[in-house]
């Protein structure tokens, strides 16, 4: 069943009490929050997940709860909560489901070692997908939303799940953060796509997610082939430039992005190298998003020359 099947009362009952298994990706997440913006967020951009009944096995129970200190007095705050841990500081409550997202991203990025765990956004066209590493601020989260609109399939906003056994990299499926400027930028690109509420004076300033389209979220058992490595950044003004980077420091640039390289020691070796040596590497500089999508369109185009 999906989610989008229960009313918004339901989803808030799950959330409070036993807590709402959702399928992310090759994931299940028990959820567990009495914060009605985190059952909002949920129910806005997660319609179209599955729900798991309480007989399937879950890989994570993360709760978000409300804080219990004498801050909450001055200020209700909202704390991440695994395993009889508490990973992060509180923050302001009004924050709590930008803390989901992280939160999750954070059980992933340090439990699921059967993937090499690149920080990294992943399209997919054709059956050939762009791995996009890049440091916050590269303007990677608005091209990876651009994209996406425009023919390209999300694969991951955040992070590249590649197997272990091959090259495959796995579909996550979530919804993609956007920041400050970026969030206006894809509000005018794409008219008429879901957002969550904008959450203000984050770590990483202002802060909204997008939906993930539909037709992705059908195709999330559809795992891509890794075609092109590609180091986007935003430049105001620039014209697109594809410009070829060596496989040699791209792969220390992806070992550098890596959650887990250095965890899965020879075996990450191996697979970072099997990732270099079926990609074309790239750095590529751009300001318009139409341009980026022919500019990517056409690394299509001619991918057999």
């Amino acid at each position: 069943m999906k989610l989008e099947k229960l009313s918004a009362s339901a989803v808030q009952n799950k959330l409070k009490s036993n807590g709402l298994i959702l399928k992310i990706g090759p994931f299940s997440f028990r959820i567990i929050s009495p914060i009605a913006s985190v059952a909002d967020g949920l129910v806005a951009l997660y319609a179209n997940h599955v729900v798991l009944d309480d007989s399937h096995f879950v890989d994570y129970t993360v709760t978000i709860a409300s804080a219990s200190g004498w801050r909450r007095w001055t200020r209700r705050q909202a704390i991440f909560q695994f395993d009889g841990m508490e990973p992060f500081i509180p923050l302001p409550e009004d924050h709590a489901f930008p803390l989901l997202e992280w939160s999750m991203n954070w059980c992933i990025a340090m439990h699921a070692h059967h993937y090499l765990l690149l920080h990294s956004a992943v399209i997919e066209k054709e059956g050939c997908a762009v791995v996009m590493p890049a440091p916050p601020g590269s303007g990677k989260s608005t091209l990876c939303a651009g994209l996406v609109h425009r023919g390209w399939r999300l694969l991951s906003d955040e992070l590249a799940l590649i197997s272990l056994t091959g090259t495959a990299i796995t579909p996550l499926g979530r919804p993609i953060s956007l920041k400050n400027q970026s969030i206006e930028v894809m509000r005018s690109f794409v008219p008429g796509a879901v957002f969550s509420k904008e959450v203000l004076d984050t770590s990483k300033g202002r802060v909204s997610l997008m939906k993930v389209p539909t037709a992705h979220t059908e195709r999330i058992q559809e795992t891509a082939q890794p075609r092109w490595v590609v180091f986007p950044k935003y430049v105001a003004g620039s014209l697109p430039q594809m410009v070829p980077r060596s496989k040699a420091n791209s792969m220390l640039e992806l070992g550098r992005n890596s959650f887990n390289y250095m965890v899965l020691g020879l075996k990450g070796f191996e697979v970072l190298s099997k990732v270099i040596d079926a990609s074309d590497c790239y750095d590529f500089q751009y300001s318009q998003l139409d341009d980026a999508v022919a500019a990517f369109d056409d690394l299509v185009a001619r991918r057999n020359d």
